[in-house]
């Protein structure tokens, strides 16, 4: 199988090369910082961004959330089906 990615340098406008469930977790961060946030049931989630600073956000169903990330929270995250977009 050919893979348009294989040759590609990775690029923060995308695409993600991945999308990986998130539990929300208040000590253990991503394996790798997410480019974006994908959830599927709106409501608050807390997070870590990448820059190191905790930021709650309310979001609606199926919202797309554009920014660097390195954790979920589980402390003040109501939204669930909480995906992470990677490049790396």
């Amino acid at each position: 199988m050919s893979n348009p990615f294989e040759n590609r340098a990775l690029a923060l406008s995308g695409p993600a090369l991945d999308i990986v469930p998130v539990t929300p977790n208040d000590t253990v961060d991503f394996a790798d910082v997410a480019v974006a946030l994908y959830v599927e049931t709106g409501g608050d989630i807390q997070f870590i961004s990448a820059a190191g600073n905790t930021r709650t956000v309310s979001v609606s169903d199926y919202a797309v959330l554009p920014v660097g990330a390195r954790r979920v929270l589980a402390t003040g995250t109501t939204a669930t089906g909480i995906h992470a977009l990677q490049v790396a």
